[in-house]
This record gives C-alpha cells, structure tokens and sequence, in this order.
C-alpha cells in the first residue's frame, strides 16, 4: 500500500471496487484482483482509524 495514500482516497478506491464488482463485468482474474486490493484497501482503513483512535484517547486522557 502507498505509504502517500490517505483514508479518503483509500474508501474512493473501495467504492470503486465495490462499483466493479456490482456491475457483474468482472472476468475471474479481474474478479480476484479486485478482491485482493480490497482486503488491503480494508486494511489500511482499519488501521488509520485505529490510530486516530489511540490519538484521540491520548488526547482526552491527557486533558482529565
């Protein structure tokens, strides 16, 4: 994953796979790939929601 790509852009691009997918134009190949990019699409979210998370609780943690 591109270490410059950011959660915006990253949920763009699963929309986008999502949209693909749907469309039912996907040969197996295209299909797998398209699944494969996803899952680390998913990833990448997952953990930058997880670190704003830790940020966040840093944040209040600190202010109590």
């Amino acid at each position: 994953m591109n270490g410059e790509l950011s959660y915006t852009e990253a949920m763009k691009q699963l929309e986008e796979i999502s949209r693909n997918i749907s469309s039912g134009e996907l040969d197996v190949d295209q299909l797998a790939a398209k699944l494969k990019q996803a899952k680390e699409l998913v990833e990448f979210c997952k953990q930058k929601l997880q670190a704003v998370e830790a940020d966040v609780n840093q944040i209040l943690s600190a202010e109590q």
